[in-house]
């Protein structure tokens, strides 16, 4: 019997340090980790020892003679992996705690309470000697995990477990309801502390540069996945959810997220912890079609296969794909044609021609992939969007000239390829237009910033005057803000622990910055402020009361979708 790494897979690797036959991959030392959509269990080599099981934060492993008839698609999933990919290395060396300077401290203060700040603090407070002080804005902790994951995913928000272990530690504390740039500034924290994380994340959405998208109705994903997901930011927005079509310009798993959103059934969703705001504007909601356009092939898309492949469970909803648009680029094809077409894009092309085989049911709802289409603009009045244009796109066969591929021979690959319009061009009549094309950073004042990027210019974590420029001592940055907004929760364990190692290498090395002031000046100077912070203890007593009221309700929990009424449950 093996065990099989389903949906949920955050690709946070905890498992693989805890595996003894190194049966799973890719390892965060394997090349493909970076890039992987979830970890593979390798059947051949597990032994059942369940110590992946015990230890997987998000509940996505299972023994395979315990599978639902769900689950058991990873079967093959997982099988599919090890068909192209060498893991006969990749072991996890035991990476040994440096030494550090006898008889002194550290105070760190990390900006932002996402994954990655809290994969940082993890790997820093492993060490007694190093205190972790975590600021955020927002009254709750978790980043991305609480307003970002969908609500229909609460296998994925497991992942706060770990948060909370690393909170508990007597090293740690929160600084919540605290904005950096309002009630304490950068230079002041550099004089508090001796090392400053700055792990706040990707906050904004990027745009399509086209006509008509600042009309009503065409909106940012970001804000519609806030919105639902209770940020307190964007508790108050009304979407006009009447009209039948909805158009999601982009192919990640958040515009996958937000087309199930819009089909599902509310109540389903009501049995999760999405915005009650949210649930009752669904429930009225005349959405039954929702259109998801790729400027690029199947092969390129973003989404996971797991999100992809679940697609095709709702209840009630067709899953529609034109098989004439399932064209590979050149690269791709000439793989398929030879038999070495990537497993993981394999897998993408089968689960796309199984769905343009399904027969569409009469009454059900609809979600459309289209492929090789790119929106021109949008057309409507002040009363909202009415069309968006479309433009159909071919592949460029080009060459592929880069050094570690020279001349023209292809190579599979899901990155980006060159495409051109065919000049056919058509309207999608539509009363919302969603773009869902990625998040990009802002600047906080006193931090360098890339403006090109969206991200604070940095070398391994350490931050630079400018890109490429010199060292700001004992200024770091982790997370999206630090290398854009691309990779989940594996990516930032990663991520966050080459910061945290590269501060207390630092630290070690004395080139850390020692502090002019104590960093226990920091709760009076924020109160004289007006800051209302919100500590440990106040967090827990917001967590419980929304915890209460889930149970209450058969719900995960019931968010407080305002700063007040966070502040006051905090208090109670």
């Amino acid at each position: 019997m093996a065990h099989v790494i389903t949906q949920p897979c955050c690709n946070d690797a905890s498992c693989i340090s805890v595996c003894p036959v190194n049966c799973i991959h890719p390892t965060p030392d394997e090349p493909e980790f970076a890039s992987a959509e979830m970890l593979y269990i390798d059947p051949d080599t597990c032994i059942d020892c369940g110590a992946c099981i015990d230890e997987c934060p998000v509940e996505a492993i299972f023994p395979d003679d315990s599978l639902d008839e769900g689950q058991e698609r990873y079967l093959q999933i997982n099988a599919d992996y090890y068909t192209d990919h060498d893991v006969s290395g990749g072991l996890v060396p035991p990476r040994k705690k440096p030494p550090l300077p006898a008889g002194k401290e550290l105070h760190v203060a990390i900006v932002g309470a996402g994954p990655a700040a809290f994969y940082a603090a993890e790997e820093l407070v492993k060490h007694s000697a190093i205190r972790v002080d975590m600021f955020d804005r927002l009254p709750t902790p978790y980043g991305l995990v609480r307003a970002g994951v969908a609500p229909d995913h609460p296998s994925t928000k497991g992942v706060e477990k770990t948060f909370a272990a690393t909170a508990a530690k007597r090293t740690f504390e929160y600084f919540l309801n605290v904005e950096v740039g309002k009630h304490i500034n950068h230079d002041e924290l550099l004089d508090h502390y001796g090392a400053v994380i700055y792990a706040h994340g990707a906050s904004t959405d990027k745009h399509l540069g086209i006509e008509g998208e600042d009309l009503p109705g065409s909106i940012a994903a970001t804000d519609f996945v806030a919105w639902y997901n209770g940020h307190p930011d964007f508790a108050d927005r009304d979407f006009d959810l009447s009209a039948e079509r909805a158009v999601v310009v982009g192919n990640g798993n958040v515009a996958l997220d937000v087309a199930r959103i819009l089909l599902d059934d509310p109540d389903h969703l009501g049995k999760t912890d999405i915005a009650d705001h949210a649930l009752e504007k669904l429930r009225t909601s005349n959405v039954q079609e929702v259109v998801l356009l790729g400027r690029r092939g199947i092969a390129q898309a973003a989404y996971t296969n797991s999100e992809f492949l679940a697609m095709g469970d709702m209840e009630g909803v067709d899953v529609i794909v034109d098989p004439d648009e399932l064209v590979l680029d050149a690269a791709n094809q000439a793989a398929a044609d030879a038999g070495t077409l990537d497993s993981t894009i394999a897998t993408k092309v089968r689960i796309a021609k199984d769905f343009a085989q399904r027969t569409p049911t009469d009454g059900n709802k609809r979600v459309v992939f289209r492929y090789l289409v790119s929106p021109l603009s949008i057309k409507g009045s002040d009363q909202g969007v009415e069309t968006i244009r479309c433009a159909r796109n071919e592949f460029v066969d080009a060459p592929d000239e880069s050094p570690d591929n020279p001349g023209d021979s292809p190579r599979p690959t899901s990155g980006r390829v060159a495409i051109r319009p065919t000049g056919e061009e058509f309207d999608l009549p539509a009363g919302i237009v969603m773009r869902a094309i990625g998040y990009t950073g802002l600047p906080l004042d006193g931090v360098p910033f890339d403006g090109g990027q969206g991200v604070v210019p940095n070398a391994g974590g350490r931050v630079l005057d400018a890109p490429g420029g010199e060292r700001v001592e004992g200024v770091y940055v982790t997370g999206w803000i630090k290398r854009g907004a691309t990779g989940g929760i594996g990516m930032n364990r990663l991520c966050g622990q080459e910061t945290a190692m590269a501060v207390i290498a630092d630290f070690t090395e004395g080139r850390v910055p020692e502090p002019a002031k104590s960093r226990e000046q920091i709760p009076d100077l924020i109160a004289e402020r007006g800051a209302g912070r919100i500590a440990g203890d106040g967090w827990k007593k917001i967590d419980l009361a929304e915890r209460t009221a889930g149970k209450e309700a058969g719900r995960r929990r019931v968010k407080f979708v305002s700063i007040e009424a966070m502040e006051a449950a905090a208090r109670a």
